[in-house]
């Protein structure tokens, strides 16, 4: 029961994490298109360094869950490390996402909207490959 709970939780937090992770480079398309609207700019500014601090939070907490599955019920094999290795890739491009926001913050220009679109995608396959070897454990 112990084991459900946690795997359950870990879930429920991972897909609040990816939910900042999706939402967090489309406030950034919208700050590349906003123009000369001031107040806008400052609510998806605020919107933004909100979403930012939420999802390390659900982070953390599905990081830690992650860990207490790995260490108390001993979720081990080859496929365990592939998947680190790309939450590690979501968690690193995470993190630029904030970097982003924050030049915004201070003024500095950002990508192009089209550019910043592109680059809304990259979280994708990578979640779509971790899904995968988690369901398929193929080593």
């Amino acid at each position: 029961m112990a084991y459900l709970l946690t795997k359950t939780f870990h879930l429920v937090f991972v897909i609040a994490w990816m939910a900042a992770v999706f939402y967090l480079p489309r406030i950034l398309v919208n700050l590349a298109e906003v123009g000369n609207a001031p107040a806008v700019r400052e609510r998806l500014l605020l919107m933004g360094q909100r979403l930012y601090r939420f999802g390390h939070v659900m982070f953390a907490i599905a990081f830690l869950l992650g860990l207490a599955l790995w260490l108390h019920f001993h979720i081990v094999g080859g496929w365990l490390h592939a998947k680190l290795l790309l939450v590690a890739l979501l968690l690193a491009y995470y993190i630029v996402s904030g970097r982003k926001l924050k030049r915004a913050a201070q003024g500095k220009p950002l990508m192009s909207a089209s550019a910043l679109r592109w680059f809304n995608e990259l979280p994708l396959p990578l979640l779509v490959m971790i899904v995968w070897l988690v369901l398929a454990k193929p080593f």
